[in-house]
């Protein structure tokens, strides 16, 4: 999938010598099976590996068909998001560097050890690592990437392989049997695209991946017209998830144009248009507002910071030639080396980098919301307001009950910001408590939120902002906005700000 093992492993370290300390670090304490995983740190699984643990609530998921497991059940099956952030296996391609950049063996062995392990605890359909079909994609992508990052390796032999290749087909099988046609989360549909793509474009030689591959690209273009609003935002209104899709789409252009796979013309410019969302609400200090859910997540982490949007401003710099993607990744990162090689470093090393030569403040009327901005320099001042609805029109699911609500920077510091997600299934009532009006900087009328919620991922209603009028000159900007959340109140309230 475009890696340049050899001359890009050598590039990074004439680059970027503290990106090689940390990641030998860093595998250094995945050899003594340490894991860092959402915000948790140093988490045991036990030895060898006990796949469906949550260490955490020492909550064990029942081997069972997958189909029988609640998996927002957390009495029954702990924090399913832990223990699905474990078998994504992402942590296996960081094993999978530290081979590719010192031959060291006992990285390659771990790998091999891992994978054999888990294939020897999850029978093809059972337990809880295939009760959901995008955690089964993510998995698979991280496979694509740990076989060719190891191709070279003294680890790989012909029955290991024989076994994990069998094991890629039943991953991408399952993956076409179940796509998330009907779920609420669109999301998902994507990421399981992207790994049915993966397969079918690293491993050809498989007999289903012709069908597999037209599958996945039909998929993938519509639901990008489908999910990505004209202005560019995804339509979960969270900038965690909008990262996420913009890197699916990303992943996805450049697999594409690897293997001179013919996709619609637009398509590398709807992904530049969600990299100018992200860097249009960049805030002065570097960092992305956090905006909705936020579940830490990513595609495929390439360097410790899974959430370092760094690594999409870089490599969105290198392929599209943006001096303004440049700036805003503030120089270089790894990303950029293991996804477009040797030459995306030096085209990375070939741009000026500038900040965007249009106006510092901008609105997103399909998005939802407006960014208010002195202007680019690391100093100004920053604010931006949710103008939008609650998530997606279907079920609002990642969005927070947080109209009009605004996070500001002066000189340069977070002054007023979000706070955060905290948890998904684990913690039913801080799961309620963290995307709650009351958790915002908005206003609560007679302790009610904007909207009830409807289970961990739903809400009850979907209210609307009204923008009156937006403003944006050299000397000032100005918002006026209300919604209509209050309504239905026996003394109905309308908040407006201004």
């Amino acid at each position: 999938p475009g890696i340049h093992r050899d001359t890009t492993a050598a590039a990074l370290d004439a680059r970027l010598p503290e990106y090689r300390r940390d990641l030998l670090s860093q595998a250094h304490d995945l050899l003594k099976r340490h894991f860092d995983l959402l915000t948790y740190r140093t988490l045991w699984f036990g030895d060898p590996i006990d796949w469906h643990l949550d260490p955490l609530r020492s909550r064990r998921a029942p081997l069972v068909a997958w189909s029988l497991i609640d998996v927002h059940d957390s009495t029954c099956v702990g924090d399913s998001r832990l223990v699905w952030e474990l078998n994504r296996h992402q942590w296996l391609v960081h094993l999978a560097q530290a081979w590719t950049s010192t031959g060291d063996e006992r990285y390659a062995r771990a790998c091999v050890s891992a994978i054999d392990g888990w294939l020897d605890a999850n029978p093809p359909g059972v337990g809880i690592n295939w009760a959901s079909n995008v955690e089964v994609a993510l998995r698979v992508i991280s496979w694509c990437w740990t076989l060719m990052l190891l191709r070279d390796s003294k680890a790989i032999q012909p029955a290991w392989l024989s076994r994990v290749l069998a094991a890629i087909w039943l991953h991408a099988s399952h993956i076409r049997r179940y796509l998330s046609f009907y779920s609420s989360s669109d999301t998902d549909l994507t990421g399981e695209a992207l790994g049915l793509f993966y397969v079918a474009t690293v491993f050809p030689e498989f007999r289903d991946a012709d069908r597999w591959r037209d599958v996945a690209m039909r998929v993938l273009v519509s639901e990008c017209d489908a999910q990505v609003c004209r202005d560019g935002v995804h339509f979960e209104r969270s900038s965690c998830y909008h990262r996420y899709v913009a890197t699916t789409y990303l992943h996805f252009v450049l697999l594409a144009e690897r293997n001179r796979i013919e996709l619609p013309d637009y398509m590398s410019d709807r992904v530049q248009q969600m990299v100018q969302f992200l860097l249009a609400i960049r805030r002065p200090d570097g960092d992305i507002p956090a905006l909705g859910d936020d579940d830490g997540g990513c595609v495929l982490p390439l360097q410790k910071r899974s959430n370092d949007e760094r690594g999409l401003f870089s490599v969105a710099a290198s392929r599209f030639r943006r001096r303004d993607f440049a700036w805003a990744a503030d120089g270089l990162a790894p990303h950029g080396g293991w996804l477009l090689g040797a030459d995306g470093i030096d085209a990375f090393g070939a741009l000026d980098p500038a900040p965007p030569a249009t106006s510092p403040s901008c609105v997103f009327p399909s998005g939802g919301y407006a960014s208010m901005r002195s202007d680019w320099t690391s100093d100004g001042h920053h604010a931006i307001v949710d103008i939008g609805p609650i998530g997606c029109p279907v079920s609002g699911g990642h969005g927070h009950a947080d109209l009009l609500s605004i996070q500001c920077s002066v000189f340069g510091e977070p002054c007023l910001v979000d706070a955060g997600t905290y948890c998904y299934t684990g913690e039913p009532q801080w799961r309620d408590y963290f995307r709650s009006t009351a958790a915002h900087s908005t206003v609560i009328v007679d302790g009610i939120n904007q909207a009830d919620p409807a289970g961990p991922f739903g809400w009850r209603g979907q209210p609307r902002v009204k923008v009156r009028e937006w403003h944006s000159t050299p000397e000032f900007d100005f918002l006026d906005a209300d919604h209509n959340g209050y309504l239905s109140l026996p003394d109905p309230v309308v908040q407006r700000r201004r």
